[in-house]
């Protein structure tokens, strides 16, 4: 009981910590940046694209849906960007990502900030309708080109450019990477595995004394359209409120400027529950599985196939 009571009083003067820490943010520093942001044709990345334009940045995005890119580009341009250009592409394949780097070299001249927020979840593609996990391994390969190698490869392309200006990498993870859920057993596992890379990756840079800052985005549910596509998909969402994406989108831009180890958000469910479950993960687990409503269809995986 004494063990567990100062591990309490360590955590809420971590807690307290957190909450008065103000990173350092100069606004400034963001005017004439050269930024790439991938995933910007909706959501967290577009609302990222168009707080990067009123700062005045230079700004490549990427997605798939090239109509829905120069809608944005077009606003970036209205907002103050300096520049603002666009590489229609699926970061999946490996010569999109070449061209995704090599345009911005190329149009830039270098690059300051890398942000990698694409993301596939393929279980909203289950045919079968049900959100248990069922084996396929094709959907499972997938969702690591997208989720995890593709996020390396882009990384591994922007380093040296980054390298020679000191830049930052931003990687939009997930509170999945840190607290596995029910559902999403593919997400989970490349939120999980790009922590782990970049976390090793990060002290492997300080050991060269090569001054490119990683920062790992802790993100929790946002008002974004997956969790539509998610009730739409299966019938059910998980009954908490989503946070905005655009000051999600602040949030992220600020820490990554601020050259953030880590950053949580929103901090009072992300930051917090990553905390909470690392003491009493069983409780955890067993209360994250009560916000789901009951499912009566079972995996094939594991009631098997009848004879």
């Amino acid at each position: 009981m004494g063990k567990l009571r100062w591990i309490l009083i360590l955590l809420l003067a971590v807690l307290v910590g957190y909450i008065w820490y103000e990173p350092t943010f100069d606004p400034e520093s963001l005017r004439g940046a050269k930024v790439v942001v991938t995933g910007c044709s909706s959501g967290i990345g577009e609302q990222m694209a168009y707080h990067y334009a009123r700062f005045g940045a230079r700004v490549l995005i990427t997605a798939r849906r090239e109509g829905r890119l120069k809608e944005v580009v077009a606003k970036m341009k209205n907002l103050g960007a300096q520049e603002a250009i666009y590489v229609a592409g699926d970061m999946g394949e490996p010569e999109d990502c070449e061209r995704t780097i090599k345009s911005a070299e190329e149009k830039f001249g270098g690059l300051d900030y890398l942000v990698i927020n694409h993301a596939s979840l393929s279980t909203l593609k289950k045919k079968n309708k049900s959100p248990f996990w069922d084996g396929d391994m094709d959907m499972l390969h997938d969702e690591v080109t997208v989720n995890y190698y593709s996020y390396i490869r882009l990384a591994s392309l922007a380093l040296p450019l980054l390298h020679k200006t000191n830049g930052s990498l931003v990687i939009l993870g997930s509170m999945a990477g840190k607290i596995a859920s029910p559902f999403s057993t593919f997400y989970a596992g490349t939120k999980h595995a790009l922590d782990g890379f970049f976390t090793s990756l990060r002290q492997e840079l300080v050991m060269q004394d090569i001054k490119v800052s990683i920062t790992y985005c802790v993100i929790g549910l946002i008002d974004t359209e997956l969790p539509a596509q998610f009730r739409e998909l299966f019938g059910f969402l998980m009954d908490i409120p989503a946070a905005p994406a655009s000051d999600c989108a602040m949030g992220i831009i600020r820490g990554g400027a601020a050259r953030q180890r880590e950053i949580y958000y929103p901090w009072r469910d992300a930051w917090v529950a990553t905390k909470l479950r690392t003491i009493v993960p069983q409780f955890f687990e067993s209360l994250t599985r009560s916000i789901y409503p009951p499912l009566l269809e079972k995996s094939p995986i594991f009631i098997g196939e009848e004879n």
